[in-house]
């Protein structure tokens, strides 16, 4: 580990498929995406696309920030941003098993009932490669943008697929808003922050 801070910087559509290869690589052990797909092959392929769809529009926003060249990565969905809904729907619809249909579908329908309505700065996805986590990358990237939030005066949500993150959300000033489980689904935390 260096004694240097990590560097930030959105990344542009050129880092795209470095970004999310990275965010694949930091989901492989997420219990929510394992638990929806725990065949490696399928959640490579599923993973990867479901990342583009969901958190993709960050990159022609200007919101997708990487740390240290793609050793992590967080997809900012900034006001009135959104994800491909009817992308992920497809993707989540081909590659889910169809005995998990109803209850993947139904974490999902309670992440919608929880997300704000309000315009807001929405995290879908942030990740470290495996390879290169404690090296404070994440807190990095979560400073990066909570600070741009304030600055915007808007709120910012996500919902945390993996309790081993709650912790590192609650020190950037997030709150626990309850808890998402449905049927044998892993524990989904929507976690919101309020603008300082």
């Amino acid at each position: 580990m260096t004694d240097q801070p990590p560097t930030i910087r959105a990344a542009t559509e050129e880092d795209r498929e470095q970004a999310i290869n990275t965010i694949v690589l930091g989901f492989s052990a997420d219990p929510l995406c394992r638990w929806m797909w725990p065949e490696s092959h399928v959640y490579v392929d599923a993973m990867t696309r479901t990342a583009g769809a969901f958190g993709g529009n960050a990159f022609s926003a200007g919101t997708a920030l990487i740390a240290d060249e793609s050793k992590a990565a967080a997809l900012w969905l900034p006001p009135g941003v959104h994800p491909n809904a009817d992308e992920m729907e497809a993707i989540i619809g081909e590659t889910v098993r169809a005995d998990m249909a109803e209850n993947v579908g139904g974490v999902f329908e309670e992440m919608d009932r929880y997300h704000p309505e309000d315009d807001i700065w929405y995290l879908p996805l942030i990740a470290a490669d495996p390879a290169h986590i404690g090296q404070g990358l994440g807190g990095a990237l979560m400073k990066h943008a909570t600070q741009r939030a304030d600055a915007d005066g808007k709120i910012a949500y996500l919902e945390s697929s993996n309790p081993q993150n709650v912790s590192l959300y609650q020190r950037h000033g997030f709150e626990i808003m309850g808890e998402i489980r449905v049927g044998d689904s892993p524990l989904v935390t929507p976690m919101i922050r309020e603008p300082r």
